[in-house]
């Protein structure tokens, strides 16, 4: 009689483990997140007479607009600006990383004239979980 209680305890103790683990399979958490979009557009025009800049636009329309170097100087291609460029977007990224920010999806395209000017744009898009 002592062992077959005991079997009713366990078997009991094993359907209740797996109805609780059916119930949160059925229920899964939906988390809400707030999106925030940051742009940048890198000016391609000779000479260094374009602008470039990086737009970090958040949820309300407000804007955070960083000055960004042209990819051209007077000379040419300037590898110099292009690394700078590089380095104040990774340091933006990972300011929004540390605030929690995720970045999710990222899209690039260029536009351009019959002459030699024109801008390459990329967007970046970062959501976190509603607070």
């Amino acid at each position: 009689m002592r062992h077959s209680l005991k079997k009713i305890a366990f078997l009991f103790s094993v359907l209740f483990c797996l109805a609780f683990q059916i119930q949160a399979q059925d229920s899964p958490i939906k988390v809400k997140y707030e999106f925030k979009q940051m742009t940048a557009i890198e000016s391609v025009v000779p000479g260094g007479l374009g602008r470039s800049r990086l737009l970090t636009t958040d949820k309300n329309g407000k804007s955070e607009i960083i000055k960004l170097d042209n990819f051209f100087s007077l000379v040419g291609i300037n590898f110099d600006n292009i690394q700078s460029n590089d380095q104040i977007i990774t340091q933006r990224i990972e300011a929004l990383s540390n605030d929690g920010w995720e970045l999710m999806a990222t899209n690039a395209g260029a536009y351009g004239s019959e002459g030699s000017t024109g801008i390459f744009i990329t967007r970046y898009i970062f959501r976190r979980p509603k607070m």
